[in-house]
This record gives structure tokens, C-alpha cells and sequence, in this order.
């Protein structure tokens, strides 16, 4: 049931049966709460997302991982392996708009609770499976988390310093895109629900997120048949765009255009850069990069990296300090734009968590609830949704069933 700040946000009223967990699937339900969703997540009795268990770091007894993207939900806990569980998710799928899960390929049919049979006593549920390589193929039952994913999908092939080994990025990013993939598919089925009345099944796994994501490296390949490589933080086609070490701290410096090369000369006090043929357009000094970049390093290595920025500023080249946590979370920017919240929490306090990084005129999400206690809301959802009494709900429990 949609609270009172709740009701005026954009999919207010919209029902969400989470099964997933981990974190492409939560990340997905989590954006989809933030936009006023109503979200039920389903966890195994005992035990609940195996991202609980996944720390240190702890906080009132729950983990930095699972706390990282289970707000503006409601925990209820339903064994899937009983019968009477099953029916119970039937019961819930049958007053759902959106169904998400991420089980291995097959097992939600053997439980009786795939898009088909749901789709029979529910023919506007919109149903979203999200696995590591999709419903077919010959990947099909393959097992997968983020980092074999990002291997397998190329981005672990492209990440790293030249000449290194390749590396996994710093946080499970193909776990999150394809959490906003599909946060966006369902939201495109909502609207064709719309229009049709009929919900429909979709097919989200993390290998086609990861190489659709791959953008300009993937089209140099398919277009001109240019392998990709290994740059640290540099760019194959525009100089200087990388990280360069300043006096004290690194610093992120983009010249992409002919005139913001200009403008980096003359900060840096290279004006004859600008006319030395080669280094007088970025395809030539893309040609002689190992002349330009080590001047470029020796002369950002003479200020500290405030003072750099200050100057960068002032001309509008783009550029940003290599930041930390610490200094990420302190930022006055990031504090100003409200990506740093707090909400209250039953065994933490007040919880601090990231911010909503979308921001609305006039539907601003937002963040109503703490990330759930396991099964905290069992008897709130079955009462409230299903309408059970509390001796049924105590006789589920009894039996083991919540």
C-alpha cells in the first residue's frame, strides 16, 4: 500500500514481486522502489539475500553490501521449496504488476512459478528473468557472477594498464547496468501494458547488457575491425585525456577538442605545443603519443593538484582530482546534489546510504525506506496483500512455510 509521500511519485500504485537477489536484480527493484514502486522482497527463511552475508563491513548486524541496494522495500520471508510456499507467491503474482527474479534458467519453472503459468492467472504481469547468458543458447545453464561476466563480455579485456594484465573494474558494473537495463525494460512493458493491457515476459541477462555497453570499442571493432587494448586511464583516440600524476595526488585531465588543446597550452605555460606539427591536431598527437605524453606528465608533476584545478577551472578544460571515498563523500558538489542520505533505521540508527541520482521536476524520487530486516514486514505484507488473518499467518509459521 503506497504511503502518503509515496503517492504522487511516478509508479505509485505499481506492485513489485522481487525474487531476486545478489545485485543486479535487487539494483533494479531498488531504482524501481525509488521511483514510488511498491516492492515485496521474497527471501528464504533463515537465511534471506546472500548478500546479507557478504562483509565485513557490518552495521547492526546487516551488511554495507545488502544494505547498498535493498531500500524502499518491504522483506518477507516464503520458503519456495514447500507447496504451500509456492501458492503463496502464486497469491501474491495474481494482485502484482511486475514479477523479478534471477534464478538459473529452468528453476522457476520447476518450482511452478514461471512467466507462463503466471501469466495464466495474471495475463498483465509483466515478468523479468535476469541470468548471466540468457534463456537459450548454449550458455543457457551456465553459472555466472559479475566478474565473469565482465570477462567473458569484454570489458575485463579492455580494462587495465597498457601492457598489464587485465583487471576487473573497481565495482560489479555489469551487475549494475544490467540492473538499469532492465529497471528500464519493465518500465517500457508498463507502458505497452498501457496500451495493450497485456504484461509480457522479458529476457534480461548480464553477458548482452555488458557487450551492449561496450559502445565505441565494440563499434571500432564491428566497423573497422580494430581490436581493442589495454590503456590504463587513457584514451586510444583523443591526447591527453588519462590521469596524470600531479605534485601530490593524480588528477583527471580530458582535452577533447581542438580548442580546449589550446586553451590546456596556455595553462600550462606550452605555447608552442599549439604550432609544433606534431602535436597540432589530436590525430597527430594521437600518432605521437609516446613524444606528447611524457611532456604533458612532466609539466602536470610541477603543481599540486589543487592548484592545477584551480587553473583548469578558470580556462573550463575538464578535469577532476582522482578522489577517494572520503573525499567523494565530502565533495561539495555530490553533497549538494543530495547523493549522500540518511534514513532510520531498527538495528543501525540513522543509516546513511547513497542518494537518487536522477533528479524530477515534479516526481522527485525518493527514499522512504530502510533497507529491510530479514522477513521485518512478513506479517505487514500477508495481512495487508493477502488479507490472512494472524492466526493463519502464525500457522504458516509453524509450519515453516514464512
Amino acid at each position: 500500500m503506497p504511503d502518503e509521500s509515496q503517492a504522487d511519485l511516478p509508479l505509485s500504485g505499481i506492485r513489485i514481486l522481487d525474487l531476486s537477489r545478489i545485485l543486479a536484480g535487487p539494483y533494479c527493484t531498488m531504482l524501481l522502489g525509488d521511483l514510488g514502486a511498491e516492492v515485496i522482497k521474497v527471501e528464504r527463511p533463515g537465511v534471506g539475500d546472500d548478500t546479507r552475508t557478504w562483509g565485513p563491513p557490518f552495521s547492526g548486524g546487516e551488511s554495507a553490501y545488502y544494505i547498498c541496494c535493498n531500500r524502499n522495500k518491504r522483506s518477507i520471508t516464503i520458503d519456495l521449496k514447500s507447496e504451500r510456499g509456492v501458492e503463496l507467491v502464486k497469491e501474491f503474482a495474481k494482485t502484482s504488476d511486475v514479477l523479478v527474479e534471477n534464478f538459473t534458467p529452468g528453476l522457476m519453472a520447476d518450482f511452478g512459478l514461471d512467466y507462463d503459468r503466471l501469466h495464466h492467472i495474471n495475463p498483465r504481469l509483466v515478468y523479468c528473468s535476469i541470468t548471466a547468458y540468457g534463456q537459450d543458447g548454449p550458455y543457457r545453464d551456465r553459472p555466472g557472477y559479475d566478474m565473469v561476466l565482465s570477462a567473458v563480455g569484454g570489458l575485463m579485456y579492455i580494462t587495465g594498464p597498457k601492457g598489464g594484465e587485465p583487471c576487473k573494474v573497481g565495482v560489479a558494473i555489469t551487475d549494475v547496468l544490467t540492473g538499469v537495463y532492465a529497471s528500464g525494460a519493465i518500465m517500457a512493458a508498463l507502458i505497452h501494458r498501457g496500451r495493450s493491457g497485456k504484461g509480457q515476459y522479458i529476457d534480461c541477462s548480464l553477458l548482452d547488457c555488458q557487450a551492449s555497453a561496450l559502445a565505441n570499442i565494440a563499434s571500432n571493432y564491428l566497423v573497422a575491425g580494430q581490436e581493442a587494448k589495454r590503456w590504463g586511464t587513457a584514451h586510444e583516440s583523443i591526447i591527453p585525456y588519462q590521469v596524470f600524476p600531479a605534485k601530490d595526488r593524480p588528477i583527471a585531465i580530458a582535452v577533447a577538442n581542438q580548442k580546449l588543446w589550446v586553451a590546456f597550452c596556455k595553462v600550462v605555460g606550452k605555447e608552442e605545443w599549439i604550432a609544433e606539427p606534431r602535436f597540432e591536431s589530436n590525430p597527430k598527437r594521437v600518432e605521437n603519443r609516446e613524444a606528447i605524453l611524457p611532456l604533458v606528465a612532466k609539466v602536470i608533476s610541477q603543481k599540486t593538484c589543487d592548484e592545477w584545478m584551480k587553473l583548469f577551472v578558470e580556462a573550463a578544460i575538464p578535469a577532476g582530482p582522482v578522489n577517494n571515498m572520503q573525499s567523494l563523500f565530502n565533495d561539495p558538489q555530490i553533497l549538494h546534489r543530495g547523493m549522500v542520505a540518511e534514513v532510520p533505521h531498527p538495528t543501525i540508527g540513522m543509516l546513511r546510504v547513497g542518494g537518487v541520482p536522477v533528479k524530477y521536476s515534479d516526481t522527485p524520487a525518493s527514499i522512504r525506506r530502510h533497507p529491510p530486516v530479514l522477513g521485518e514486514h512478513t506479517d505487514e505484507i500477508l495481512g495487508e496483500v493477502l488479507g490472512y488473518s494472524t492466526d493463519k499467518i502464525e500457522a504458516l509459521r509453524q509450519q515453516g512455510v514464512v
